[in-house]
C-alpha cells in the first residue's frame, strides 16, 4: 500500500492540470488500484456549469478504461490551504467501488485521512452486484 503522501504528491502534480478557468478552483486526485497503480484526474469545467467533472470521477473512470475495478485509496489536493473533501456525488460514485478505501485530502491543517465509509455512511446502493 503506497503511502498517503506519495499519493497525495501525484494529486498535487495533476491538479497543476486542471481545467478551471470559471471557478479557478484548481483540484487534482490520484487512486491507488488494489495492483498498486497509480491513476491520476483533475477537474475540468464547462461553461455549462453543470457539465463540470471533479478530479475523483476523472481519475475513477480513467483508471476504470484503463482496466482497473479495485481501488485502495484515494488522495484529493485543492488550492493550498483549502479543505477539499470529495463532493456528495463523487463520495457515492467511489462507494460504488469500495466504499471501505481511504481518503486523504488537503486541509487548512495540512491533510485529512478517513475512510469513504466515515464520509457517507449509507451509501446508496447496498444491492449491488459484487463486481
Amino acid at each position: 500500500m503506497m503511502p498517503s503522501t506519495e499519493l497525495l504528491a501525484a494529486a498535487r502534480r495533476a491538479r497543476e492540470r486542471a481545467y478551471a478557468p470559471y471557478s479557478q478552483f484548481h483540484v487534482g486526485a490520484a487512486v491507488e488500484t488494489e495492483e498498486g497503480a497509480i491513476v491520476t484526474g483533475c477537474n475540468v469545467e464547462n461553461a455549462s456549469y453543470g457539465l463540470s467533472i471533479c478530479a475523483e470521477r476523472v481519475a475513477l473512470t480513467r483508471a476504470v478504461a484503463e482496466g482497473h475495478r479495485a481501488f485502495r485509496a484515494i488522495a484529493i489536493a485543492g488550492p493550498e490551504g483549502v479543505e477539499t473533501p470529495p463532493c456528495g456525488a463523487c463520495r457515492q460514485f467511489m462507494a460504488e467501488f469500495n466504499d471501505g478505501m481511504r481518503v486523504s485530502f488537503t486541509s487548512s491543517d495540512g491533510v485529512i485521512e478517513t475512510t469513504l465509509e466515515k464520509l457517507l455512511p449509507h451509501a446508496f446502493g447496498d444491492f449491488r452486484a459484487n463486481v
